[in-house]
């Protein structure tokens, strides 16, 4: 047994799901890619992505949703696999075979995606019309009863074709807003007929759903359906948490295996899988659920349970029976066998930034701020599976200990380079470290930078902390490649930016003091942030923020910026917008706006406008100087994601 195993023995004990047998209670859980074909053919990196999840130790793989309808209306992502014909056999068996080389039970699952769906259409189908609050959506029809009881024959059929396929058990997705989930909300569902009116009829499209299935495919075969246990739609009269659990087990009483319970939808109110909320909130749910279900009947539950502290308490107290993983799993897909192998430290920690979602949402490919290589597992170049060492050994100078430097020195370490990180502060992270110091889960960037941190000196890298590399002594290290990733600072390109009553972000993210009215010069998320840390820790003080923008932080995740904004707005932060400062005096900010000069008293101005930190780059070099480059903001400014893939690229290329 395995180090990691004995720490977390529940979690890595057998678990069955019928009468199906798991080697642990680790079940990866369904996303979409965006990297199959706009038919619903299923693509090369699709495979060598489920390969490399079912690889990475989970005792189940589910497979992204499978849409069943030849119209496309169940489709709500432009490289969704589909499963509505016996053509697209042969390419989802190519999973399900990938997945069993590693001893992993392979899970399909089937997705009409309902009122978010129909990507190719200028519609969508649901239960009723109702308008939708997500703007990128099209306008619903109505589904007649006829089309409700076709509906309910694609799913029973592509179950058949999930055995036919060679997956071991089949999953229906009826959570976040898909269909199944318009059924049963009383949001989206003003029906009067059979299908709608009292949360017995909300149930029965899915119930018929899951009964045909399970009469199709046999007693033995594990059927799993996703769930809401909350909707999260209070404010627009949605189903309540006991609607659901009523609604729920008429469900799983058709013929259910295993529940795996959720919270809310993609147009609920309040944040569900985002860093403010914290880790382990949701699983009351899964106890309510454990608490009232059959024993036979196990429940799974993903959402913000990243650490496997989490799930062994609950699975130890009989609160839960599999820990599902989702996002944490797409940074890392190794993290089950890192895991058992008690090295936590190794893993590639999920910041739930949420830029895979952002992308699908977007019709592009899933990528990961923290993992370059998603989607490229099968390419040796991205080292997923890990670098090949250099054929020659290099000695690397690096300025800048923040995430793009950190990230290139791990990759030229692991190469075998001899690698020296510099850094000029007593503390690495650079733009990360100061973040960490901001409110509601913002202490989570500290999980990336000690991951980078570990990895490099794993594989002998170096890191130097509280010397500041010049431009001349850069040319002195003696080092083959020197390259600067220094970051971002400040904005002064202000008059009166050297005033005693300016202060910089990072300083007043790393505790500098301010007074009870604040002027905050800048436009992205860098400023919403700083005006967020100043009203959390002083919710008397009266802040501004001003800036050029139509709209303040428009760098900032969708999946973010709207909470956000509602924090500032119930904070009482007043926005500037469309306004340049012109000059920072004793007593305040004097700006333009509106052809106006206007002007804000304040005790305290932060700079909160990043710009490249160039001071020291070195911008050209003479034959006798190492080859120089520079990476990360210290080139412009842009987002985290940019600084991690500026570093992979450039620890790729050494």
């Amino acid at each position: 047994m395995r180090p990691g195993e004995k720490k977390y023995p529940h979690v890595f004990s057998p678990g069955k799901l019928g009468k199906m047998e798991v080697k642990n209670r680790i079940k990866y859980a369904s996303t979409e890619t965006n990297f199959n074909y706009g038919d619903g053919w299923v693509a090369d990196k699709e495979v060598a992505y489920m390969e490399a999840q079912a690889r990475g130790g989970a005792g189940m793989v589910t497979t992204q949703g499978a849409y069943t309808d030849p119209k496309g209306e169940g489709q709500g992502y432009v490289g969704m696999m589909g499963i509505w014909k016996d053509d697209f056999i042969p390419g989802l068996k190519r999973i399900s075979d990938a997945i069993h080389k590693y001893d992993s039970k392979a899970v399909l699952q089937l997705m009409h995606c309902g009122r978010v769906g129909g990507i190719n259409l200028d519609y969508t189908a649901g239960p009723s019309v109702v308008p939708q609050k997500l703007p990128r959506f099209r306008e619903p029809i109505e589904m007649t009863v006829e089309m409700i009881e076709e509906c309910v024959q694609q799913h029973i059929d592509a179950a058949l074709r999930t055995v036919e396929a060679g997956f071991d058990a089949v999953e229906i997705s009826g959570i976040v807003g898909y269909l199944l989930s318009n059924f049963l909300s009383s949001y989206t569902n003003l029906r009067t007929d059979d299908f709608g009116g009292t949360p017995e009829k909300r149930a029965e499209f899915p119930r018929r759903t899951v009964a045909g299935i399970r009469k199709a495919v046999g007693d033995d075969y594990p059927i799993i359906i996703r769930l809401c246990g909350d909707e999260l739609l209070f404010d627009r009269g949605g189903s309540t948490p006991e609607e659901s659990m009523t609604m729920n087990k008429i469900i799983l009483d058709a013929g259910c295996d295993c529940l795996s319970v959720t919270a809310g939808w993609q147009e609920s109110p309040v944040s569900v899988i985002s860093r403010d909320v914290e880790m382990g909130h949701w699983l009351y749910i899964a106890e309510q659920y454990k608490k009232a279900l059959p024993e036979h009947i196990t429940v799974a539950m993903a959402y913000r349970l990243f650490l496997p502290e989490f799930p062994e308490a609950a699975i130890a107290a009989g609160n839960l029976d599999f820990w599902e993983l989702c996002r944490s799993m797409i940074a890392d897909p190794f993290l089950p066998t890192k895991i058992a192998e008690d090295r936590q430290e190794d893993i590639i920690p999920c910041m739930a930034c949420n830029q895979c979602l952002a992308r699908l949402f977007r019709d592009a490919e899933l990528t990961c701020m923290v993992r370059p290589s998603l989607g490229h597992e099968r390419e040796p170049e991205y080292g997923f599976y890990g670098f090949p060492k250099a054929e020659k050994k290099k000695k690397i100078a690096i300025v800048g200990a923040g995430i793009a430097g950190l990230q290139t020195a791990a990759i030229a370490a692991e190469k075998g380079h001899d690698v020296t990180v510099y850094e000029a502060h007593d503390k690495v992270g650079g733009q990360f470290e100061a973040a960490s110091h901001g409110p509601w889960g913002d202490k989570e960037f500290m999980r990336l930078v000690n991951y980078l941190k570990t990895r490099t000196e794993k594989n002998g890298g170096k890191i130097v902390t509280g010397k500041k590399i010049t431009k001349e002594a850069a040319k002195d290290l003696g080092a083959d490649k020197v390259i600067f990733a220094t970051g971002a600072k400040p904005d002064t390109d202000i008059p009166g930016a050297d005033g005693a009553n300016v202060v910089g972000y990072p300083d007043i993210l790393r505790g500098a003091d301010f007074g009870k009215k604040v002027a905050i010069v800048g436009n992205t998320g860098v400023a919403i942030s700083t005006a967020l840390f100043v009203v959390d820790k002083d919710p008397e003080a009266r802040v501004h923020i001003i800036g050029p923008g139509k709209k303040f932080g428009l760098d900032v995740n969708p999946s973010y910026i709207w909470r956000f904004r509602k924090k500032l707005k119930e904070a009482g932060v007043e926005q500037h917008t469309l306004s340049k400062v012109k000059e920072i005096t004793a007593s305040g900010v004097t700006f333009e706006a509106g052809g106006e000069e206007k002007s804000v008293e304040c005790d305290t101005v932060i700079l909160a406008n990043p710009v490249a930190n160039q001071d020291e780059v070195v911008q050209a070099k003479t034959k006798e100087d190492p080859d120089f480059y520079t990476i990360g903001d210290a080139v412009w400014v842009r987002r985290g994601n940019s600084a991690i893939l500026d570093g992979y690229r450039m620890g790729m290329s050494l």
